[in-house]
């Protein structure tokens, strides 16, 4: 058997899936009135789809669009154009869906939909920076698939299969290996490893997309995890309900329920992804008792100033999705060109806190490399210290004197502690003031 056959049969058992058909734009079906047509999306690419199709997420899956030629079919590439895409993805392969790809303004060659799914060449060209498995999850794998970096909590990684190809994903390295999903016999390792360590209360299940595998696939999972006593909350990390929101459907939403509490975190990047279908598809798992986070990634031209982050995260909160994190851009082989600086990040922090809702702005965190973890990071709003006092500049600009309760203690126990860690010679001490009101709150130690 091939390869290619191989993800395919692996595809069928595993994801449920019914033979693949080939993408038509014009197709109809014996209930739909001849010429009835339907709007979908913004760009018109796909109107002709019956609406049974359109709001099936399985015919979305199998008519995602996975290589160059389908895609020149779809919208306008030059021969270079699509000579460039055919070298990029012989390396980093493309996979978008039907609903995605109709958010794609067709007029504008940056626009921020297509930037996320289309490839481009300076993923090769740039290629040499970076690092294949910057955040060295293999090394932390416990078991195959089982990720344990922090005390209390685990990343379980069941597939390698999306429904899109973000060309910023932190996991592209596993696009050179196919698709695969992990057997029973592959998981069960992973749940006896959580079993036997009492100090997991979090599972995370990730990808690929996990949501790929059918409803009654992942329960077998989600009800085995949840048999765990220890186990507090289960999280999902899923992009369905920004790339393909027809999957969040009731069946799905219903054995969630079950469960919980179960946790969701998303990947809303930009304002033009919430559509009316992924507000719904929120709203179905928020009445099923299913929180959802956002984890945004920033990344250059797409979300990369205040304005676009502003109204990214004011409108996730009209559709009920809270703004959780705004990634740095992780050190991916293949995406050196979507990265930005730092201060680009901290800037977007400071231009939010204070000028909108406190609930829209996200925690700005880079995910370090060799597997240091996520580290929040925060312009820097404290001027000075001096002893009791803070000098603090607010969200916009005005300083202020801040007295910090306590303070002088502290800094005392601080040198009492040092000295004795010294072993200096115990000698009477005396606590002085010293001249002047600048210097007011510090504390001198004399012997």
């Amino acid at each position: 058997m091939t390869k290619s056959a191989l993800n395919n049969t692996i595809i069928s058992d595993e994801v449920e899936e019914p033979p693949s058909s080939r993408l038509t734009t014009g197709e109809t079906t014996d209930e739909e009135p001849p010429g009835k047509t339907y709007a979908h999306g913004n760009n018109g690419l796909f109107n002709s789809v019956p609406a049974s199709d359109w709001n099936d997420w399985k015919w979305h899956f199998r008519n995602r669009i996975t290589n160059v030629d389908e895609l020149a079919r779809l919208i306008s590439l030059s021969a270079e154009e699509q000579a460039q895409l055919k070298l990029v993805t012989a390396k980093y392969p493309i996979s978008i869906t039907p609903y995605y790809l109709s958010l794609i303004d067709l007029n504008d060659r940056h626009d921020p939909v297509r930037k996320q799914s289309i490839p481009c060449i300076e993923e090769i060209t740039m290629g040499i920076l970076g690092m294949e498995d910057p955040l060295e999850e293999k090394r932390d794998s416990v078991v195959p698939g089982l990720v344990h970096r922090y005390p209390d909590r685990v990343l379980m990684v069941l597939t390698d299969i999306c429904p899109m190809f973000c060309r910023h994903c932190t996991r592209k390295r596993e696009w050179h290996h196919g698709g695969w999903v992990r057997t029973n016999e592959q998981i069960e390792p992973m749940l006896d490893y959580i079993r036997h360590h009492e100090e997991v209360r979090d599972v995370i299940i990730s990808g690929g997309d996990p949501l790929t595998l059918s409803t009654e696939r992942l329960e077998s999972i989600i009800s085995r995890i949840r048999q765990i006593e220890h186990v507090d909350i289960i999280r999902i990390g899923t992009r369905f309900p920004v790339v393909l929101p027809q999957r969040i459907d009731e069946e799905l939403c219903n054995m969630l329920s079950k469960y919980g509490p179960i946790w969701l975190n998303t990947h809303f990047n930009h304002y033009h992804e919430i559509t009316p279908e992924s507000a719904k598809a929120c709203d179905r798992l928020l009445r099923a008792g299913i929180p959802v986070n956002n984890q945004c990634v920033l990344m250059r031209g797409i979300n990369d100033d205040v304005e676009t982050q502003k109204k990214l995260c004011q409108g996730l909160l009209k559709i009920k999705v809270r703004p959780y994190y705004l990634f740095q851009c992780d050190e991916v082989q293949g995406t050196e060109h979507l990265r930005t600086p730092v201060e680009t990040g901290l800037k977007i922090i400071q231009g939010l806190r204070g000028h909108t809702s406190g609930l829209a702005v996200p925690h700005f965190v880079i995910d370090l490399p060799e597997g240091g973890g996520k580290v929040p990071l925060q312009p820097d709003y404290i001027l000075a210290k001096t002893g009791a006092e803070m000098i603090i500049r607010n969200y916009n600009g005005h300083i202020f004197r801040y007295r910090n309760p306590g303070a002088e203690q502290l800094e005392m126990k601080e040198i009492i502690n040092a000295a004795e860690k010294a072993e200096i010679p115990r000698q009477p001490v005396k606590v002085g003031v010293r001249v002047g009101v600048k210097d007011a709150g510090r504390i001198s130690l004399r012997p």
